[in-house]
């Protein structure tokens, strides 16, 4: 009787095992595993808002794998006008922003929705329009200029878009001594989209436009523009990067954000961006302050 028993509760056993393997194995073809496997194979990424200039003028593209080499962190870009960037964050849909609003990313701090805003890089504000410049805006002036554009009904695209290009064109225009809030002039248009859709609109109506350097020198369908004004100092573009405030949202990945900031802001970062250039010239140009 002992050896039966003894062959019995081994068989079961045996059959135990059998099962529990078949079960590991459906569960493996279901692409089902156990949780602490799970979350060893989850990739670590964050979310970042940022402006379509970074985005559109191929800088992410060459930035971020440099950073995931250096990390294994991924970044998913939500790539939006600035001010819809910042209010991304805002709502928490964000981990980190990377934007060019600094008056707009002061108050967002301010208003503690993010962490130190650190300053990335620059680059500048270009005004784009047909090569036979019928308003004579061409120089280095962008007040004269958009003073000019007022004057007369030449198109003008106009992103309008709450966003740090549009934002540094309403100032622009107020420097012009025209409030285009309450009288727009005679041939300005506002698209409500990216720096690129607006660069394709202003090409196909060639259009006056104002768009950041970068965008441009990435954007193959110029049809007749080409660069007017430029070289004015109130043209300059900066960029800065903030964690959105974990104390707002506390599901924020602040980890993440922080690793990322901490790397673009450092030695490596800020030389891959002096890096990427397209046909030669340099796009972006690092200023973070150690």
């Amino acid at each position: 009787m002992l050896l039966w028993s003894t062959f019995v509760n081994h068989h079961a056993r045996a059959r135990r095992a059998v099962c529990l393997g078949l079960v590991a194995l459906a569960c493996s073809g279901l692409g089902l595993v156990a949780p602490s496997e799970a979350q060893a194979q989850a990739p670590r990424f964050m979310v970042m808002a940022s402006t379509t200039s970074t985005e559109q003028s191929g800088l992410f593209a060459h930035l971020l794998p440099a950073f995931k080499q250096a990390s294994g962190i991924d970044v998913r870009v939500v790539a939006l006008g600035t001010g819809q960037a910042l209010d991304t964050a805002r709502r928490g849909d964000a981990d980190v922003v990377f934007v060019h609003d600094q008056v707009a990313e002061e108050r967002f701090v301010a208003e503690g929705f993010g962490l130190k805003r650190q300053a990335v890089m620059y680059n500048d504000f270009i005004l784009v329009g047909p090569k036979a410049d019928p308003a004579g805006v061409k120089g280095r002036d962008i007040a004269q200029a958009l003073g000019k554009l007022a004057a007369r009904k030449d198109g003008f695209v106009s992103r309008g878009d709450k966003s740090g290009t549009h934002a540094a064109e309403l100032r622009y225009w107020r420097t012009a001594g025209v409030d285009v809030a309450a009288n727009k002039p005679a041939g300005y248009a506002e698209c409500g989209c990216g720096m690129g859709p607006a660069l394709n609109i202003a090409a196909s109506k060639n259009a006056y436009v104002l768009t950041d350097r970068g965008t441009w020198l990435n954007f193959k369908n110029r049809g007749d523009l080409a660069v007017l004004v430029e070289g004015d100092q109130r043209l300059f573009n900066q960029y800065g990067v903030m964690v959105v405030n974990p104390a707002k949202h506390p599901h924020v990945k602040a980890d993440l954000a922080q690793a990322f900031v901490d790397w673009v802001v450092s030695p490596a970062g800020q030389t891959s961006i002096a890096a990427y250039k397209i046909g030669g010239e340099q796009l972006f140009f690092p200023n973070a302050k150690p």
